[in-house]
């Protein structure tokens, strides 16, 4: 080693020795201190404890004077500052600005049950017992499913069995409503007035318009019948295939009638001599009309028609009935005849071979109603019968019946089995005055005074009836196509068995319809019903005085009072 290494070895030897030193020197000045404080007396620690105060409080100035990487580096000694109230320097090994942070310890993750793995579950489902199970599941669901099975087809065989509906033609569906002088019906007094009323005609649910005649036909002049024309005072023949498209767009058929001599006086069809002549050319026309649309032919003097010529008579029934390729849908063929006994019109019904037959066997003063509607009821399928008390020929309803038994006659029409054949203007007591074919009357929404704002109130009363009737008719099958059942009336007063009239309209399980009038003029009528298929009350639906008997009123079928010339509709439900 030479001299200048030992020289530097004893340098550092020295340096070394100097910083023990000052560090034991460091050491032993708390050691004295705390000695001295612990002898001093009690007295002097008041005297202290200012200065020690102050003391601390440079010591903390100081401390947060020294940087944060005080006393670290190469050659330096690390210096902490003194903290206060006497805790050693470097005791907690902190710098200035540390901060603690506790680290949670990890908790332990519990463990989730995922299941049985494929292999476990197969050997689990092939164990005897779920094998069991699984069979035993098995057998319950077809038992119950069978029970169920079973317990509805028991169900259906005690249910009672719904009636298949009857087969109707669309002129059993609602009233027929005749039009019998174009120009009394309308304000243009023509075919496009008729038009212009198709939408008043479909809110009173008609189902057929009868127009007509409205060819030409001169009085009693055979030879001058031109059944393929429009008579000018009518319209034309454009007009006229108008109203057709357009009632049928309101689901209402159009019916004409091809009466020959309908102006005049001689008929029917003129004489023997000229009959033959006249079907002939009446064959040609209805080919003419059914391809122009119509859905019907009205025709008088039937009986003497059908007699006289009957080959050709067949022959005109076959053109109307059979349809043709160009109309397919059944047309009707109606008769107008005179008679107005039940036994005659019945023959007749049956040998003229037309589909409704239009009589007088309802026109006062007819007798007992009641027998004559039990003899064409039970002699004829109802979709043959046909009622009306007025018509073309008879009149309108309020003048042939009165206007006081006006509502009565409508409430009558409506609910017998058959179609119900009006005249315009009944719907609101049109009144026949020096003619047949009076003018119609349409109420607009201008003021009236007096007497006539009277009468129209009136009027629009009897039409909103009328429609009500109509309405009810079309919706309850018991009244469109339910059987017919007369009621007995077992009252000890014989005025009031004479003059009054109750029957039944039932279908299958539709609601029962028991309609009951009173025709006499002064005297009250308590009808006493009694039948099996009655019950005790019933439920009034419409009256034609709704101050005694009010809509929606229950009365005692057993002691059924009715003013004079009152009728109502009832209703009662069908229990099993």
């Amino acid at each position: 080693m030479t001299t200048e290494e030992t020289n530097v070895d004893l340098k550092e030897v020295e340096t070394n020795v100097d910083l023990k030193e000052v560090e034991t020197k460091d050491d032993a000045e708390p050691k004295e201190k705390e000695e001295d404080e612990d002898c001093a007396p009690v007295a002097a620690d008041a005297d202290a404890t200012e200065a020690d105060v102050s003391e601390a409080d440079l010591d903390q100035e100081e401390q947060e004077k020294l940087p944060m990487t005080w006393g670290e580096g190469e050659g330096h000694r690390a210096v902490e500052a003194p903290s206060a109230g006497g805790a050693e320097p470097g005791a907690t090994g902190e710098k200035n600005g540390s901060v603690k942070l506790k680290i949670p310890e990890e908790e332990t993750e519990e463990v989730k049950f995922t299941g049985l793995t494929k292999e476990e579950l197969m050997r689990v489902a092939g164990t005897p017992g779920w094998v069991r199970t699984r069979w035993a599941l098995l057998v319950v669901f077809w038992l119950g499913w069978l029970g169920m099975l079973g317990g509805a087809v028991l169900i259906v065989l005690q249910a009672p069995r719904c009636r298949d509906l009857p087969a109707i033609n669309w002129w059993n569906e609602g009233p027929l409503y005749q039009v019998g002088d174009i120009q009394a019906f309308s304000d243009t007094r023509d075919l496009k007035g008729v038009e212009q009323k198709i939408g008043s005609l479909s809110q009173l649910k008609v189902r057929g318009l009868v127009l007509g005649p409205v060819h030409v036909a001169p009085a009693d002049d055979a030879m001058s019948l031109r059944f393929e024309e429009v008579s000018s005072e009518a319209g034309s023949l454009e007009q006229f295939k108008s109203l057709v498209q357009a009632a049928h767009k309101k689901g209402i058929s159009v019916v004409l009638d091809l009466t020959p001599n309908y102006q005049g006086t001689s008929g029917p069809w003129f004489s023997n001599t000229s009959v033959t002549s006249v079907a002939e050319r009446l064959k040609s026309a209805l080919v003419f009309w059914m391809k122009e649309g119509v859905d019907g032919v009205q025709l008088s003097g039937v009986e003497r028609v059908a007699a006289v010529v009957p080959t050709l008579w067949a022959d005109i029934r076959a053109i109307v009935q059979n349809g043709t390729d160009e109309g397919p849908d059944k047309r009707v063929l109606i008769g107008i005849t005179e008679q107005s006994s039940a036994e005659e019109v019945s023959s007749l019904l049956s040998s003229s071979g037309v589909d409704l037959l239009l009589s007088g066997v309802l026109r006062p003063p007819a007798a007992d109603p009641s027998q004559s509607l039990q003899l064409l009821y039970s002699s004829h399928s109802q979709s043959q019968l046909a009622w009306s008390l007025g018509g073309p020929a008879g009149g309108h309803l309020a003048s042939v019946g009165g206007a006081a038994l006006l509502r009565l006659h409508q409430l009558l029409l409506l609910t017998l089995p058959g179609t119900p054949v009006f005249n315009y203007g009944d719907e609101i007591g049109l009144m026949d005055e020096d003619t047949k074919f009076p003018r119609m009357l349409w109420d607009s929404e201008e003021e009236l005074n007096g007497t006539l704002q009277e009468e129209r109130v009136e009027r629009l009363s009897l039409r909103r009836f009328f429609q009500t009737l109509s309405e009810l008719r079309v919706k309850e099958r018991s009244l469109m196509f339910g059987d017919f059942l007369l009621l007995s009336n077992s009252s000890s007063s014989s005025s009031s068995s004479s003059s009054s009239l109750a029957f039944l309209r039932v279908w299958d399980q539709s609601e029962r319809y028991v309609a009951a009038f009173n025709f006499a003029a002064a005297e009250s009528a308590v009808l006493q019903l009694v039948d099996v298929a009655l019950p005790p009350q019933a439920v009034v639906v419409l009256s034609t005085n709704s101050s005694a008997l009010p809509g929606d009123s229950s009365v005692d079928l057993k002691e059924l009072r009715l003013g004079p010339q009152q009728a109502a509709l009832l209703r009662f439900p069908y229990t099993g």
